[in-house]
């Protein structure tokens, strides 16, 4: 069971795990060990509250195929565990990431004071670059 706050959380059978060799340099353990993690995780199909599915596949992310799936790879640890934790808190952080409403703007003007310095700023600026011209005599 993946929590991913106090009353959202994904049961254990809606996340496929495969285990994968891992990618790079790491000697004759790299070639002969499966300790990558391959994460995969149906949008669609889960148990999540319908407010969480729709802002998940509205990210534009790559790690979320065109079918709605989350699909993660952990290889940054040597054993299958520590890479299998990697991989459930990267998408319990993705699905937080979604939780989150961002502010809404409100639309400001600026004061008038703040107009005048600008523009009082901006004719002073202006001053100081002339004088920096050719002299006529």
């Amino acid at each position: 069971m993946l929590e991913i706050s106090t009353n959202v959380s994904i049961p254990d059978n809606e996340i496929e795990f495969s285990a994968i060799r891992a990618q790079g340099a790491g000697g004759q353990n790299v070639n002969k060990v499966s300790s990558a993690i391959h994460l995969r995780f149906d949008i669609k199909a889960s148990s999540l509250p319908e407010f969480y599915k729709q802002r998940l596949l509205r990210l534009r992310d790559h790690r979320l195929t065109k079918e709605g799936v989350i699909v993660i790879k952990a290889q940054q640890y040597r054993t299958q565990e520590k890479n299998r934790e990697d991989a459930l808190e990267r998408l319990r952080k993705m699905i937080k990431s979604v939780a989150v409403l961002p502010k809404v703007r409100k639309a400001t003007k600026p004061t008038r004071s703040s107009q005048r310095r600008r523009m009082d700023s901006k004719a002073k600026r202006g001053k100081i670059k002339v004088l920096r011209g050719r002299i006529d005599e």
